[in-house]
């Protein structure tokens, strides 16, 4: 697709357009078959959007499950007709090895885990799709791709986002200079509602940044193509005053080659979620722009309109097709690792309030 869409008055073959540009990213071949996918950790992502997506999803389909809650299970086993012998704990999971019936793992335990159960699920032969932040450091990350590679497995990481028509579109705009060179960028996401262990450093690894800032990291990273360069905390401000406990706000400037300069604000004290870009001859925005449903856009020009989506099962029909073809994985734990690396230096930045360069490599 590289017509100018007319936002303003599109027709409804213009309004699908996005829809089409997403599955033209998914793999030409469409198996017959389904990939197995084993959720591990049955919390309120998993109950409330995977589970439910997966329903939707054309190439896959819930075959396991792995929790610590032995309450849970008869409720999920009723509601999605999962087998005795498909169901595990975390005691158990290495024996998930012998289940022929499941190809994926789909971790969404806290990050803090994440790299154990890669590791321990590539050893067991499945390949892994890893909710993001993919890890802790940047070491972690190395590991877990050295271990998936070793045992010939794909890794994903779960950004939704990039299958969902409005940031494939923003995407293209940005990267076909629809509205010119970019000269400004600001995306903010932020929650007042968060709970449970993204409030605890030691399961979290941090706080607002590693949960929803990392999706303004990733919109910068996207919109312009490319890996800043340096970053600078402005400002943050921590749990119980205690910049020892997690940081309940926090924003940064993203230094990117060419000497764009992107600006970024997280937050676990005030709702915000919006992304806006403005370039030489106009501007778009997407607002609300991070949310599993109910994305909205503009442009200098009009109005996205694009219907909605399923992102988590268009993500995981993406990787099931990578898994089922033998294609490369477009959601890559490289991406993961650069996030993890880009967050890192944030870290440092706000310890030291200096501007902090990104090292390549």
């Amino acid at each position: 697709m590289n017509e100018e869409l007319n936002y303003a008055n599109p027709s409804p073959a213009q309004a699908t357009t996005g829809i089409e540009k997403v599955h033209e990213l998914l793999a030409p071949l469409h198996p017959a078959q389904k990939a197995g996918i084993a959720l591990v950790g049955l919390g309120t992502y998993s109950m409330e959007q995977l589970a439910p997506a997966l329903l939707e999803t054309k190439f896959c389909r819930l075959t396991g499950l792995v929790t610590g809650s032995p309450s849970e299970i008869p409720e999920w086993k009723n509601k999605y007709a999962i087998a005795d012998s498909n169901i595990y704990s975390y005691e158990n999971f290495d024996t998930i090895a012998d289940n022929k019936d499941i190809d994926i793992v789909y971790i969404t335990l806290p990050n803090a885990l994440h790299a154990e159960y890669v590791v321990r699920a590539a050893a067991a032969g499945k390949h892994i799709i890893c909710e993001k932040p993919m890890a802790l450091t940047v070491a972690e990350c190395d590991q877990m791709i050295a271990a998936c590679k070793k045992a010939g497995k794909l890794l994903s990481i779960g950004y939704r986002l990039h299958c969902d028509p409005n940031h494939v579109e923003v995407i293209r705009m940005a990267k076909e200079k629809i509205f010119g060179e970019l000269n400004y960028l600001r995306a903010q996401h932020g929650s007042s509602h968060t709970k449970g262990w993204r409030l605890d450093k030691s399961l979290a690894g941090g706080g607002a940044l590693m949960d929803l800032g990392v999706y303004c990291i990733q919109a910068a990273c996207y919109i312009t193509g490319q890996e800043p360069i340096a970053v600078k905390v402005s400002e943050s401000k921590f749990a119980h005053n205690d910049p020892n406990d997690i940081e309940e706000f926090l924003s940064w400037e993203m230094e990117f080659p060419g000497g764009l300069v992107t600006n970024n604000e997280t937050s676990y004290i005030a709702d915000m979620d919006m992304l806006h870009a403005k370039a030489d001859h106009g501007w778009f925005e997407l607002s609300p722009a991070f949310g599993y449903k109910g994305i909205t856009g503009k442009t200098a020009t009009g109005f996205l309109n694009f219907p909605p989506v399923n992102q988590q099962a268009l993500q995981m029909d993406d990787f099931a097709l990578s898994v089922l073809n033998n294609k490369p994985v477009k959601l890559s734990a490289e991406m993961g690792r650069r996030d993890v690396k880009i967050i890192q230096a944030i870290y440092e930045s706000m310890k030291t309030g200096k501007r902090v360069a990104i090292v390549s490599g």
